[in-house]
């Protein structure tokens, strides 16, 4: 139980056109709400979900003394499709191949208009994947989106962010039960497992291990800890699902759409949206230089990396109060 009024609902959206010209059938996207809309509809908070989570991973940080307080704003967690929850492979015959984050935040915007009337967003914050989409609403909606938050997220995916995406499906797609494209006759535990220890070298920082915080949650040894903490992560997920996410993630890019005809600068400063970066010092792939580089592109932008030796996971801190602390104080400054 909560201290503040929740909503929870799947929204049909029919036959769905992608980006790519292609047919989502029946697509549906999942949600849950946390607050009251106000009167005027002027306080709501979008949060996408991130790679590998359902919209239930991320509430830690909504609370009256969170990151988000639904005391204070509307927050629509909307969880974005292949996560399991709203349209994905394990759950959608006949998955028509990669759905974009253009893909995305166009459901997202009906689910907004359809069921709340909601027009306009005070802002949109997301983690990771969640900032891409973010960065994403940005771009495609400037006069929808007062502010966006875009924690350890980035406007288009690195290079070197994809060699290790591409190492990633290339561990699935090596899998005796994978079918060729992303289809499987079965769940490949091994290259599950597998998945879990390349993702657990990338998500964290050397100095992080070196520090000993591997152990810092109860793990006895280094293997006991990858066991629990990421092969069982990702054995909770279909391959299917985490491999079109996959394929999500390496095809981000704000540019990717006809009235910017992927020319990033353009994308970037057709913003409006005032836009918080905040990446973590330390993040191996969602880059501190690669937000830089966005900087003097955007109109109304901060940069405010977040000082941490966790990595990525520095933007997603449920169990380190020092980083939340960060996160909250910046956060909260930026929606008022």
């Amino acid at each position: 139980m909560t201290g503040w009024p929740t909503e929870t609902g799947r929204l049909p959206l029919g036959d769905l056109r992608l980006q790519s010209g292609a047919v989502l059938p029946d697509a549906v996207l999942g949600w849950k709400t946390h607050g009251t809309l106000s009167p005027t509809r002027d306080n709501v908070v979008l949060y996408p979900t991130s790679y590998g989570a359902q919209h239930p991973d991320l509430e830690w940080l909504i609370g009256p003394d969170g990151v988000l307080d639904p005391g204070r704003w509307f927050i629509v967690q909307v969880d974005m499709f292949t996560n399991g929850l709203s349209s994905s492979p394990s759950n959608t015959p006949g998955w028509p191949g990669l759905v974009t984050a253009w893909d995305n935040v166009h459901a997202q915007r009906r689910l907004l208009l359809e069921l709340w009337g909601i027009e306009h967003l005070h802002a949109v914050y997301g983690w990771s994947m969640g900032a891409q989409q973010a960065y994403h609403w940005a771009a495609l909606f400037p006069e929808a989106v007062a502010r966006i938050v875009v924690n350890c997220g980035s406007a288009r995916t690195a290079t070197h962010n994809q060699v290790f995406l591409r190492s990633l499906m290339a561990t699935l797609e090596a899998a005796p039960q994978h079918l060729g494209d992303g289809h499987f006759d079965g769940q490949p535990t091994a290259a599950l497992r597998a998945f879990g220890r390349i993702y657990a070298g990338w998500a964290v920082t050397q100095d992080w291990y070196r520090a000993g915080l591997h152990l810092a949650g109860g793990a006895p040894d280094l293997e006991t800890y990858l066991r629990t903490d990421w092969e069982e992560r990702y054995l909770r997920r279909a391959a299917a699902d985490l491999y079109w996410q996959l394929r999500t993630w390496d095809a981000g890019d704000i540019s990717r759409d006809e009235r910017y005809g992927g020319d990033l600068p353009k994308a970037l400063a057709a913003i409006q949206a005032r836009v918080l970066l905040m990446p973590g010092s330390t993040d191996l792939y969602f880059r501190v230089a690669d937000n830089e580089a966005e900087l003097p592109h955007l109109r109304h932008a901060e940069l405010r990396p977040i000082p941490s030796i966790w990595g990525h996971r520095a933007g997603n801190p449920m169990a380190n109060p020092a980083d939340a602390a960060f996160i909250r104080a910046e956060v909260r400054r930026w929606l008022e």
